[in-house]
């Protein structure tokens, strides 16, 4: 069974994910939203954390480092670490991602990978301590994935948290069980098409329905909103 996985993101009224683009708001600033994020963050209760290889880059920053010489490397897995309590994970198909170790914020690092990742991309993350997981199917298998995940690191809640592009590939696929957002009294005012919560070459129409559960008011003129994730009827 996959673990129950909840899409969380912090959003301006008019879809902007970047605060720092956000006109000033007399109820608060850029830190009071961070901190309201991480209060709802640490309220869900994850065991896990999840993002896309363009997020997990901007917090790694680390470079290529393949090990030298012959490499033997484990396929289609390696868990570096199961009794690690929790979790960051990243979708990275490519093989793209580098760390320097094997956690991120005191979270030990899952890399979910595509099926024509070289051996000594391998051989870098087992030499720094990161788990990961090679798809078998040319189609990355999320589902399975997350299940194996569940069944072997004992993962059980992830907060899902960009960027837009893994977001809709978990929603296209039935992933999600529900959305959180924490809506900011700010404006970003561009247009920019990146600067959404899911995207989707195809959408999200037809495949995905939601049902609100609540709806609070937060510190600093901020809302949040939860809705359910169902499939289409």
């Amino acid at each position: 069974m996959k673990p129950h996985v909840i899409c969380l993101m912090i959003t301006s009224p008019d879809g902007s994910l970047h605060p720092s683009r956000w006109t000033k708001s007399p109820d608060g600033e850029r830190s009071d939203w961070t901190a309201l994020y991480e209060k709802i963050h640490a309220q869900h209760a994850g065991n896990a954390w999840m993002v896309g290889r363009v997020t997990m880059a901007e917090m790694s920053k680390a470079e290529a480092h393949p090990p030298a010489g012959a490499v033997e490397v484990q396929r289609p897995h390696h868990f570096a670490r199961p009794g690690a309590s929790s979790f960051a994970i990243a979708l990275d198909p490519g093989g793209k991602l580098h760390f320097q170790g094997d956690e991120l914020f005191g979270d030990h690092i899952v890399v979910l990978l595509g099926p024509d990742v070289p051996d000594r991309h391998l051989a870098e993350l087992a030499d720094d301590g990161v788990s990961y997981i090679v798809s078998d199917t040319k189609e990355m298998d999320l589902g399975a994935m997350l299940a194996l995940v569940a069944q072997e690191l004992g993962i059980t809640r992830i907060l899902l948290e960009g960027g837009a592009s893994v977001n809709g590939s978990m929603l296209a696929a039935g992933l999600v069980d529900e959305i959180s957002l924490v809506i900011a009294p700010a404006l970003e005012g561009r247009v920019n098409s990146d600067r959404v919560i899911a995207f989707g070459e195809e959408g999200l129409a037809g495949k995905v329905e939601l049902s609100l559960t609540s709806c609070d008011v937060l510190d600093h003129g901020a809302i949040h909103v939860r809705y359910a994730v169902k499939a289409p009827r």
